[in-house]
């Protein structure tokens, strides 16, 4: 018996037609999807509370604009070879549910630390090693009154951490939420913190 082949093209318009028929669907409900980079404005709004990238963008280019100028990123300069630096996660005591947006400011602080070239930057991974040593297999969380014994075990001559603390006030017609950002440098040998500032953001709801 002679098996029939299906043409390309027939198996392929009725998948195409599927795809455009779901794309009608979702906008014939009268909603939109736009993307940030075709409308730039899509960004601006403040969608809640939480800190976002707008939020997270603008509290980090305060921050490393000082930490630009500061002496010890003079220091770093002038040293060779660049010293090892480890940037551990941000500490959340708020009550919001920032922790993806503390995540991204990590990522973004050794970013702009990497592009700087003036430090060796210490690989993630390691570090969660390092934390698993430090705290046990069983429960391998960041604990910052540890850091020091993770950069020591690191090799870093230093480390970066911070936390993000809030006030959360609400009125009968009104929630605000004043975060306060804190950046710290901190020398590994001598817990000396060589670098601090704050930053603030306030969101509210009307």
């Amino acid at each position: 018996m002679k098996l029939r082949s299906h043409s390309p093209l027939r198996v392929l318009v009725p998948a195409v037609a599927l795809v455009l028929s779901a794309g009608t669907a979702c906008s014939s409900g009268g909603r939109r999807v736009v993307r940030g980079a075709d409308d730039p404005s899509v960004d601006a709004p403040a969608l809640s509370t939480r800190l976002d990238k707008e939020d997270v963008q603008r509290a980090l280019s305060q921050t490393l604009n000082k930490l630009r100028v500061s002496p010890v990123m003079n220091e770093w300069r002038s040293s060779s070879p660049p010293p090892n630096v480890a940037v551990f996660p941000f500490a959340n005591d708020t009550s919001e549910h920032i922790d993806s947006m503390l995540g991204a400011m990590l990522n973004e602080t050794e970013t702009w630390l990497v592009e700087s070239n003036v430090v060796q930057m210490l690989a993630h991974n390691r570090q969660n090693d390092i934390i698993s040593e430090v705290e046990g297999q069983q429960n391998p969380v960041f604990n910052p009154a540890h850091a020091a014994r993770y950069g020591r075990q690191l090799g870093a001559k230093y480390f970066i951490t911070g936390k993000v603390s809030a006030s959360d006030e609400r009125t009968r017609g009104m929630r605000r939420v004043q975060y306060f950002v804190f950046f710290q440098v901190i020398e590994v040998e001598t817990s000396a913190i060589k670098f601090q500032a704050k930053t603030y953001i306030t969101k509210a709801i009307e």
